[in-house]
């Protein structure tokens, strides 16, 4: 079921082409009269953490916030005062997975991310973030490139 009032998700990873695909998510929500959020995904589950580092949950949640925060507050910085972010999404686990999933869970999103400048042979071997969410996704993508 379809929600009754789409929004724009700007995809962020902290990242210049994230920045910039956070500033697009912003005009697209202001000319379109949208809400704006700001996604993140953590790449790492806790318990991955846990077994390769040995590190406490308290200190792998502060871990997520720290670099949650840090994401959002580089897409407001690239936003500036082009519209307000309604809510800030942190998930966890495989970004494209993760990204997909929310897609998924929420139908009338528009999502919009950036496109990393990965050398041909990564592109074919690992495949891209951006690439994978286009192959997958279930509504509007927008991928920003240079």
């Amino acid at each position: 079921m379809a929600n009754a009032n789409p929004v724009i998700v700007a995809a962020c990873d902290g990242s210049e082409h994230s920045s910039q695909a956070a500033k697009m998510a912003a005009e697209l929500a202001r000319a379109t009269g949208r809400q704006l959020k700001l996604l993140t995904v953590f790449p790492h589950t806790k318990l991955e953490r846990m077994i390769v580092r040995g590190t406490w949950s308290s200190d792998l949640d502060q871990e997520e916030q720290e670099y949650a925060r840090k994401v959002f507050d580089t897409a407001k910085q690239a936003i500036g005062g082009d519209a307000s972010v309604a809510e800030e999404i942190l998930l966890q686990g495989e970004p494209a997975h993760k990204i997909i999933e929310y897609l998924e869970a929420n139908p009338d999103t528009h999502l919009v991310l950036g496109r990393r400048g990965h050398s041909v042979v990564e592109r074919l071997t690992l495949g891209s973030i951006s690439e994978k969410v286009v192959r997958h996704a279930t509504g509007p993508v927008t991928v920003v490139s240079d």
